[in-house]
């Protein structure tokens, strides 16, 4: 037997059954090193980048232990944002579904408060949660967890940066000592060194190998020392490539904006996320440029937290990362599952010694700008287009009934129809660019489920 494969670990045969019906064989590098030593009850700190299998190395791990019929908050999840929630909350379900009558819920800020306190009193397994909102539910006595034998810190790094650290202190006041702590986090800070001393019993600390970005991402450096300068080259790639996801880093939140607005202005389809954002705004961001109706995001490293992408085409680092282990973070968000990423950063004469940091000998990596003639080729546009319905969950509206919708009598056809998101009270479906006139029709003329929705183009 493979030692790597899921079969070789002492998992409930359920549990088991249901990994393999996921297709899930081998074991990534993370939860090679990392499943034995959480199985075993241990407390771990785990370093890799996203993408990497982290979810299901600790997911495992909490449902292994869990007792179905103590209907109790038995594990808790801290994310640092509500998308990386989301993500983690649906990965645990799919890995759960051979246990019966289990329930997971999502506890996180830009949802309403009442809701939850409403969900809670009906009782829950795993938590899973933003710092902000459960340490309020913690303060407003909705939320207890005096049961939790499991408390996992995920992406801790953006935790930190966000300023959660007080927060988290708090609610680690609240779990029992007695208990198993998971950390992972894609990088490795002094704070993680000062939680882990805090929070964790003799923790095994265990790296991913980070092999994938030296074969299968291109990188290339530009030497550029203004901001006109930078964002000259930047329109220049954007236009030479002509990708259909390119995920730009910035420094700062105005940065972000700014540089988002700018490409905006030269016609670029752009968007920004940062903290400025109110909750509305940055999930449709998220959704459009997830779903290919909007190519570039411009993102600083604690908004791009949560961003799971399979098929990022390029990354582009405007500013230089602070530290080694981000940029290499950064890159690795593309060129993921063999296939192949580009990666630029633009730096400055001043910066040099930053990339010398990296291991980047520099005397090889200058890379002249390609010509300045890409600029007067057209932007690529999307091939998709978001449109919102106004009508989600609690219309009982379904991905089915808007597939069904779009696809009638004179409608489109199945391959034309991009991602579909349902919320509470709205949906997001993307279809392809040309058909997005038929498409509105179709949903305006035809109805959902018999009933009337208000829909139009997000831009």
């Amino acid at each position: 037997m493979n030692p790597t494969d899921f079969s070789a670990l002492n998992l409930k045969p359920d549990l088991l059954k249901n990994i393999s019906s996921l297709g899930y064989q081998t074991m990534t590098p993370i939860q090679a090193l990392s499943l034995p030593v959480v199985l075993s009850g241990k407390d771990v700190i785990g370093q890799g980048k996203t993408g990497s299998g982290k979810t299901a190395a600790f997911g495992l791990g909490l449902l292994q232990k869990l007792d179905v019929k103590a209907f109790r908050v038995q594990s808790l999840v801290l994310c640092p944002t509500r998308e990386l929630a989301d993500q983690v909350a649906s990965e645990i379900r799919k890995l759960a579904r051979s246990i019966h009558n289990i329930k997971v819920l999502t506890l996180c800020g830009g949802a309403p408060f009442g809701p939850q306190i409403g969900s809670l009193a009906h009782g829950a397994h795993i938590i899973v949660g933003t710092p902000g909102r459960i340490e309020e539910h913690l303060r407003k006595d909705t939320l207890k967890l005096e049961f939790v034998t499991t408390l996992v810190l995920d992406e801790a790094d953006r935790m930190l940066d966000m300023g959660f650290q007080e927060t988290i202190d708090k609610i680690i006041e609240k779990v029992p000592s007695n208990r198993q702590t998971l950390l992972f986090s894609a990088t490795y800070p002094d704070e993680i060194a000062d939680i882990s001393h805090r929070a964790m019993q003799n923790p095994t600390i265990l790296k991913a190998p980070t092999t994938e970005e030296k074969t299968n991402i291109k990188q290339y450096f530009y030497l550029t020392n203004t901001d006109d300068e930078r964002m000259n080259a930047l329109r220049i790639l954007l236009a030479k490539h002509k990708v259909e996801s390119t995920l730009v880093f910035c420094n700062t939140k105005s940065d972000t904006q700014a540089v988002a607005d700018e490409l905006v202005y030269y016609g670029f389809y752009a968007l920004a996320i940062h903290g400025d954002l109110d909750q509305r705004e940055r999930d449709q961001a998220l959704i459009r440029f997830a779903n290919g109706s909007v190519s570039v995001l411009v993102a600083t490293d604690v908004a791009a937290r949560g961003l799971d992408i399979k098929d990022l085409d390029m990354v582009i680092n405007f500013d230089v990362a602070h530290e080694p282990e981000v940029h290499v973070h950064r890159i690795g968000r593309t060129g993921r599952a063999g296939s192949h990423g580009i990666a630029c950063t633009f730096f400055s004469d001043r910066q040099a010694r930053k990339l010398e940091a990296l291991d980047i000998d520099l005397s090889s990596a200058h890379e002249p700008l390609p010509s300045e003639t890409y600029l007067d080729k057209a932007v690529k546009k999307p091939a998709m287009t978001t449109l919102k319905i106004d009508g989600g969950k609690k219309q009982k509206l379904r991905p089915g009934d808007i597939v069904g919708g779009l696809t009638g009598k004179g409608g489109l056809a199945g391959d034309q129809i991009g991602k579909i998101n349902v919320a509470s009270n709205w949906s997001y479906v993307a279809v392809r660019s040309e058909l997005v006139k038929t498409a509105l029709k179709k949903i305006q003329n035809d109805k959902l489920k018999s009933k009337t929705f208000r829909v139009r183009i997000l831009s």
